[in-house]
């Protein structure tokens, strides 16, 4: 090679020195016209550079919604990886796009979409055990029988395939490769994975019929060990759920509830008037488990019906005058609609004013979901939606971001669509006959709504 390059460059050489021993009588060269430069453009940037860009709070949200599709697995932690791209990719070409490794606004909202049906599908809840003080995300739905003693709490199936089991106890002069070693020797475990650290370890593989999967932590002589036993049968269901309780798994916690925060005891929405004899249009879970629902200059409402399928809420007032229904004609939503609602009072120095918001409409997943971007403000859950035209599009609701372990930050809210035909048949349901002719200003049609716990 060195020799190729040496004969290239004396070839260069010779060739620049028969130049320079041209005749002195030729013509000088003439001498080129400059030519304008076109600037090079910047590379695209990369998957890994479009993550690095996000907040550790947006990639954990990300990490965690494929872990439950069953694209991710891996420690979510918000931190940008090969693996969490190589995630993406993979949901995309499941989903029949193209697999980037960047999501764009509506396969993000098809990712979230997805995840939220799939802990439904589960009954994901995080919660703090009263017993060893740990926080830990059950299924409630696949294992539904709860027990607890001095030692812990379980959580099983009916049938046993699944079983959970949260266990404290003291224990001195402990390790996390002591810890680990117990565990091993437990009659008829077979490990598959091991991981020790220093401050936690990470045990998997099988027991007779079953799989299981060990996380446990000591501290001042507290041990604390979550385990997880589900029948091989049931590995499609429980894989992403385990993936997604050791990522919730907080032994020893010191900050708030990971995930959805506590309800709040005092909980502002918005309501839309449909009816002028008191009949008031909300979101079901701004209204759920409320000690007293008022109505902001009304005064009380009673909780008629629910749709839990489509968290709608159907409340009623009454001896009040002058109500102004909203017209809740033909209209459906489209690429974007205008939200009017009333912000919590927090958000507006303690103001009750009515407002009105921008925001997109994307259609997610494969059974007519929308969601709304950017999500609107606190207390607009409820908030009537509103197509270019005027016309009624359906009702917004906000939910705060799911994610399996503990956040870094707050994550960014999610809102949704529920359309305006699904709404009309809530109300049909319930003998109420939404109303055609009212006011063109749907700021006269919308209360605030008060949710008192306890």
């Amino acid at each position: 090679m060195r020799s190729m390059l040496a004969a290239t460059v004396m070839i260069v050489g010779a060739s620049g020195l028969a130049a320079a021993q041209t005749a002195p009588n030729a013509a000088p060269a003439v001498k080129p016209k400059p030519v304008a430069a076109t600037p090079v453009r910047p590379a695209l940037q990369t998957p890994a550079e479009t993550a690095k860009a996000m907040t550790p709070a947006e990639r954990q949200a990300i990490q965690s919604d494929l872990a439950w599709t069953g694209d991710y697995n891996g420690v979510i932690n918000g931190e940008a990886s090969d693996r969490m791209v190589t995630a993406i990719k993979a949901f995309q070409t499941n989903h029949g796009g193209k697999p980037t490794g960047v999501l764009n606004p509506q396969e993000r909202a098809q990712l979230a979409s997805a995840a939220r049906k799939l802990q439904g599908n589960v009954g994901w809840k995080l919660l703090a055990d009263p017993v060893t003080g740990a926080r830990v995300g059950i299924p409630a739905k696949l294992a539904p029988q709860h027990s607890s003693d001095a030692n812990g709490s379980r959580w099983a199936s009916s049938t046993g395939t699944i079983q959970i089991v949260l266990a404290r106890r003291k224990e001195a002069g402990v390790t996390t490769a002591k810890l680990a070693d117990q565990e091993k020797k437990e009659p008829g475990r077979k490990v598959s994975y091991s991981a020790v650290k220093p401050d936690f370890f990470v045990l998997s593989g099988t027991q007779g019929l079953k799989k299981f999967y060990i996380r446990g932590a000591f501290k001042n002589a507290e041990v604390r060990i979550l385990t997880i036993l589900y029948d091989q049968a049931t590995e499609g269901t429980m894989e992403p759920v385990v993936i997604a309780m050791s990522s919730a798994f907080d032994p020893f916690p010191s900050g708030a509830l990971a995930g959805p925060p506590p309800r709040k005891k005092v909980e502002y929405s918005t309501g839309t008037i449909v009816s002028d004899d008191g009949a008031i249009l909300a979101d079901r879970e701004s209204v759920e488990a409320c000690q007293s629902i008022v109505i902001a200059g009304a005064g009380n409402a009673d909780l008629a019906a629910t749709d839990k399928a489509h968290d709608l809420a159907l409340l009623r007032i009454y001896g009040a005058r002058g109500l102004k229904p909203l017209a809740l004609g033909s209209g459906a939503a489209k690429a974007s609609v205008d939200l009017t609602g009333i912000a919590d009072p927090q958000n507006q120095g303690g103001g009750a004013a009515v407002s009105v918001g921008k925001a997109g409409v994307t259609p997610v997943g494969s059974n007519g979901g929308l969601a709304l971007s950017p999500a609107p403000g606190l207390g607009f859950s409820g908030a009537p939606a509103r197509d270019a035209d005027g016309r009624f599009a359906g009702i917004a609701l906000l939910r705060p971001s799911v994610i399996a372990g503990a956040t870094n930050g707050a994550a960014t809210p999610q809102a949704a669509l529920v359309d305006a035909e699904t709404v009309r048949k809530f109300l049909v349901s319930n003998a109420i006959k939404p109303a055609t002719d009212a006011p063109g200003d749907a700021k006269a049609s919308v209360v605030r709504v008060i949710c008192v716990r306890k």
